[in-house]
């Protein structure tokens, strides 16, 4: 009986479930080069409520997006003649929502939304490897009490999210 426990013991344990905390990225991928991003919002049109204009925020994305490459390792940041990845990217929306109001309707709670179009590209052969027209980064933030944040501080977040959804989307989805 022993015997048997230890057995079916062994066989789950060397199966184990196919996780891994690793790269799925081919090998060949090495380098990846990040293009400064266009900013493409459009604060004109008067159909998009809750759009505001952010000064700097397209570098502010690439930053956050190198930087995010860097904590994760998986790939060395590269100029674009060295690189075997080049990501390109516009910023297209930047929204804050009203969440939540008190009573008397005052706004207590926001969602800030960075939206950006993306494309990776193979640098040997130029073709696309994959491509999202509207890739969001987000946060929700309050104006008062423990979790109370400043919108730019909330932006800051919202980057932060931004460029982890990025580098996982490049790193683990293949």
């Amino acid at each position: 009986m022993v015997r048997y426990f230890l057995g079916i013991l062994l066989v789950m344990s060397i199966a184990g479930c196919g996780y891994t905390t690793g790269s799925l990225l081919p090998p060949k991928y090495k380098k990846i080069a990040i293009q400064p991003f266009q900013n493409k919002v459009n604060n004109i049109d008067e159909n998009t409520s809750g759009q505001f204009y952010v000064p700097q925020l397209e570098s502010n994305v690439r930053t956050a997006i190198i930087d995010r490459f860097l904590f994760d390792g998986n790939l060395h940041i590269a100029d674009p003649d060295k690189a075997d990845l080049i990501l390109s990217g516009d910023l297209i929306g930047v929204a804050q929502d009203e969440l939540r109001q008190d009573v008397n309707l005052n706004v207590q709670e926001y969602q800030i939304r960075i939206i950006v179009s993306l494309t990776l590209t193979d640098a040997a052969t130029g073709n696309v490897l994959w491509k999202e027209p509207s890739f969001t980064g987000e946060t929700t933030y309050f104006l008062s009490g423990p979790q109370a944040l400043t919108q730019s501080a909330a932006i800051d977040a919202a980057l932060t999210d931004l460029a982890t959804r990025i580098v996982e989307r490049t790193v683990e989805n293949w």
